[in-house]
């Protein structure tokens, strides 16, 4: 192995910082972090889940959960209720203004990720992309 070089996966993980990084900096406009995004993408996919669930699926602590829906609530782009099937729990949903943001987060990311591949020609994006599907057994 040439030394003189960064190993492959020091370069994907630079990569992933870029994209990250490009990504961090396009939702700052709605003054979203990160992982707020994150959990907006989760609950989109559930007709309400609960904050554990949430905590669980994000892979953070319960409490972290809880702070990142309360600031998505008091924003107004999700809502607590009963859990239906425990009525000592409750749920979390995105709210109309909570799946519109959610579309525009989704918009923002894949421009984050073309920005930054930019420098590819087509021939060289398919071939990362060819190679990151078999990399992440992913179906193509």
């Amino acid at each position: 192995m040439d030394t003189a070089h960064p190993d492959t996966g020091d370069l994907v993980l630079a990569l992933a910082r870029r994209v990250r990084r490009t990504y961090a900096e396009a939702l700052a406009q709605w003054h979203v972090t990160p992982s707020q995004s994150r959990a907006l993408r989760v609950l989109e996919r559930t007709d309400g889940m609960r904050p554990s669930a949430l905590a669980d699926e994000l892979r953070i602590a319960p409490r972290s959960a809880t702070e990142v829906v309360d600031a998505l609530q008091d924003r107004g782009w999700v809502q607590r209720a009963a859990d239906p099937t425990d009525r000592r729990a409750t749920t979390v949903t995105l709210t109309e203004s909570g799946r519109d943001l959610v579309g525009r987060i989704d918009d923002v990311r894949r421009q984050a990720s073309e920005e930054v591949l930019a420098v590819l020609t087509p021939a060289q994006r398919r071939t990362l992309h060819e190679i990151l599907t078999v990399v992440l057994g992913e179906d193509p």
